[in-house]
């Protein structure tokens, strides 16, 4: 069974909470848990973690215990060179998601540093973001095409 790993970064733990307008009213838990179903319904083994530590994000990262990383490295999307290194040394596809569109955001927010070392980007769909990245991660794992991963 494929073992996924999904990466929240810093603030997702304030889902419902921080800014509703821009991320909604659900929680990280109700998107955790959505997602596992939808996982189990795919036959992926699914483990989320969520951190405000750009150093726990790359210690999780670089553990080889997963075939295909779903990350939404937020804040750090847009600032972190040592994400982007951590992903671009593993040999793993990953999927860059976001809950808001990062692109019709502020200036500073539209430039990723992990889009340009990961299979693609999820954005501006809300927690939907993270049930596409599912189905994405499925297409790619089936697939064992090399242009799909990377």
């Amino acid at each position: 069974m494929p073992k996924i790993k999904v990466i929240h970064g810093p603030n997702l733990n304030l889902l419902g909470q921080r800014e509703t307008k821009v991320y909604g009213t659900g929680t990280l838990a109700e998107i955790d848990d959505e997602m596992k179903k939808m996982a189990g319904q795919l036959g992926f083994e699914i483990s989320a973690m969520q951190t405000n530590s750009e150093s726990e994000i790359i210690d999780a990262i670089q553990k080889s215990d997963y075939d295909l990383l779903i990350i939404n490295p937020a804040a750090y999307t847009h600032t972190s060179v040592a994400i982007r290194d951590a992903i671009s040394a593993i040999a793993k596809p990953v999927i860059e998601v976001h809950l808001s569109n990062i692109h019709k955001r502020e200036e500073f927010r539209r430039h990723s540093f992990v889009a340009e070392v990961a299979a693609g980007q999820i954005s501006g769909f809300g927690p939907e973001s993270y049930m596409l990245a599912l189905k994405a991660a499925q297409k790619i794992l089936s697939s064992g095409d090399p242009q799909l991963s990377r």
